[in-house]
């Protein structure tokens, strides 16, 4: 008996966005394609494993059609991904595990000071996530951040003294703080053993 192997469509060339409705249904587009030749799926597949026409999809991922949530969250169901993986601008299927050892790092001139990032650096975010660990007795200074910068910490190891101008906050394991980030602020960690601290910076916009 022979088997006919069905291999994906080739995508069409995507036209050039000019309005944001093309931003979106191009970026939609590109993630589909991306997606379902990922799979090894035709349209009719997709189709079959989404209840989407095919007609919809081919419109979808040539970039002339826009789909509504609802189209969305079938053909996002058929794929098994995050509705989210279709409107990133890169490829990211809603899980990302990221390994400690390739993390990014940040230490202070004296050593006293190491801020790790939890998040990749690549991407699109409002938001920042890090470790931070701060030797006992050391102490990290900042003269603020930009407008709007939000800064939420808490202390998952130790204690640790924030300043923030001329105000004192001393957190004790599992105590958190939240403040704007765009005055001046200091982290002092007034014990003889390391203090550890998980920190979410927020800015006011998307950072690109």
């Amino acid at each position: 008996m022979n088997f006919l192997h069905v291999l994906p469509e080739p995508p069409d060339p995507l036209p050039k966005p000019n309005t944001d409705d093309d931003v979106i249904s191009l970026c939609v587009a590109h993630n589909l394609q991306r997606l379902r030749s990922k799979r090894h799926l035709s349209l009719d597949g997709l189709a079959r494993a989404c209840g989407v026409s095919r007609a919809m999809l081919a419109q979808i991922e040539s970039g002339r059609s826009v789909p509504s949530i609802k189209v969305l969250c079938k053909i996002a169901k058929g794929l098994k991904v995050s509705v989210a993986a279709f409107l990133e601008d890169r490829a990211f299927e809603g899980v990302e595990v990221l390994p400690a050892q390739q993390s990014k790092r940040l230490v202070s001139a004296d050593g006293a000071f190491i801020s790790r990032a939890l998040f990749p650096f690549d991407t699109a975010r409002q938001s920042e996530f890090y470790e931070i660990r701060l030797r006992g007795l050391g102490e990290e200074v900042s003269e603020g951040h930009g407008p709007g910068i939000q800064e939420n910490l808490v202390v998952a190891q130790g204690v640790l003294e924030v300043s923030v101008n001329d105000e004192r906050y001393l957190l004790s394991t599992g105590d958190s703080i939240l403040f704007y980030a765009d005055q001046p602020h200091r982290y002092r960690n007034p014990a003889d053993s390391e203090a550890v601290a998980f920190l979410v910076i927020t800015y006011p916009e998307r950072l690109d």
